[in-house]
């Protein structure tokens, strides 16, 4: 099997297609460059306003943290407060009930030995 040499028929003609590929790099590389300086030029202000509306979520958040941290605490203060208004009551009623019940074994103890 013998294969014919390449005629200059069936090959393209080299300096236009190299013509073509140049063109095809050039436009490539203007475009590069027409979109960065795009990019460049449109960026400052795209990035300015995302940190400005960051900057401003991140500040609303914090407030709104800082808001239903400051309504927990009065919530917790509010309960502690009445926990401690009952065990005051609590105590004073058991203090109480220790006192009635001194003063009756005392009572009985006098009962005992006087005879009644």
């Amino acid at each position: 099997m013998t294969t014919a040499p390449a005629t200059t028929d069936s090959m393209p003609d080299a300096p236009a297609n190299r013509d073509r590929h140049c063109g095809f790099v050039m436009g490539l590389i203007a475009g590069s460059v027409v979109g960065v300086g795009l990019g460049m030029l449109f960026a400052p202000r795209a990035v300015l306003e995302l940190r400005k509306r960051t900057a401003e979520s991140a500040r609303g958040l914090g407030n709104a943290a800082s808001d239903r941290y400051h309504q927990a605490s009065a919530r917790v203060g509010e309960v502690v407060d009445e926990i401690a208004k009952k065990g005051q009551v609590l105590r004073d009623d058991l203090a109480d009930a220790v006192v009635r019940g001194a003063k009756g074994v005392e009572r009985a103890a006098t009962n005992a030995k006087t005879g009644h």
